[in-house]
């Protein structure tokens, strides 16, 4: 074992978020080399992790997020449960056609600002662990996994995924975003694979390279661009596929620097 064994986030606290001790930092960097990228399990300690589920399954602000070409659409819960069943259904059909032939997505969603300052008046333990991904404890082994020393920052958002949710294929190269990982830290629970909500990785001849399954504790990396989606979630399914999303960025002047312009 090599590298840093343990990083904590502290802001003159109590220590809330701490990495897992046991982590390879020269083997996942390897992995991420020969691939593109790698699953780091666990990523955090187990106390960490399930504080954080405990959080996101007891907040109440989640908000639908669909698209509709560039256009976002946002329904806190409230809304969602006021629609009508025929609201519903027209709804759910306008989505199923947009995914037919488009970029289309459906889950909920509590994001976490990019500002600092706005980080900082939110004392929840997400904007918390957005802090902690954002510490240079954090991001100094994720530079050396994915061997891009300009990452300055990673923004994050919650994300839940019930039955009927899905995200279709992309690459998240996004121009001046400045993404050069994304990263997914799955807290979901004794999830099953026939359940759906697969993270899917396309091959350029329309199969699947690779297909992961959430599992509680996870983080998953992965170089952009990369072509991949979120399997559409089965009816069947008991509860929510909790995540917490994003991307390891830099400022436009640090990737303008890393690039040489």
């Amino acid at each position: 074992m090599s590298g840093p064994a343990k990083a904590d986030w502290t802001a003159g606290k109590a220590v809330i978020f701490s990495l897992a001790p046991e982590l390879d930092f020269d083997l996942l960097t390897s992995l991420f080399k020969r691939t593109g990228r790698v699953q780091i399990r666990p990523f955090l300690t187990e106390k960490s992790a399930e504080r954080l589920l405990r959080h996101l399954r007891a907040r109440e602000d989640w908000r639908l997020l669909v698209n509709q070409g560039e256009k976002l659409f946002e329904l806190d819960r409230p809304a969602q449960q006021a629609l009508t069943a025929a609201a519903r259904q027209k709804l759910e059909a306008a989505i199923h056609k947009a995914a037919r032939e488009q970029f289309q997505f459906c889950f909920e969603t509590i994001r976490v600002p990019d500002d600092p300052g706005e980080r900082e008046g939110d004392p929840t333990p997400l904007a918390e662990f957005a802090r902690f991904m954002s510490s240079p404890e954090v991001l100094e082994p994720l530079r050396r996994i994915t061997g891009c020393g300009s990452i300055g920052f990673a923004d994050a958002q919650a994300t839940a995924y019930g039955p009927g949710h899905f995200l279709t294929g992309h690459d998240d190269n996004v121009t001046g975003k400045n993404r050069h990982a994304a990263y997914v830290l799955s807290l979901a629970s004794r999830w099953r694979p026939e359940w759906g909500g697969l993270l899917m990785f396309h091959r350029d001849d329309g199969n699947i390279e690779e297909a992961l399954t959430p599992c509680f504790n996870s983080l998953n990396l992965f170089k952009v661009p990369q072509l991949h989606s979120v399997s559409y979630v089965a009816p069947f399914v008991p509860y929510r596929r909790y995540a917490v999303t994003g991307w390891l960025r830099s400022s436009s002047e640090s990737a303008t620097i890393a690039e040489g312009r």
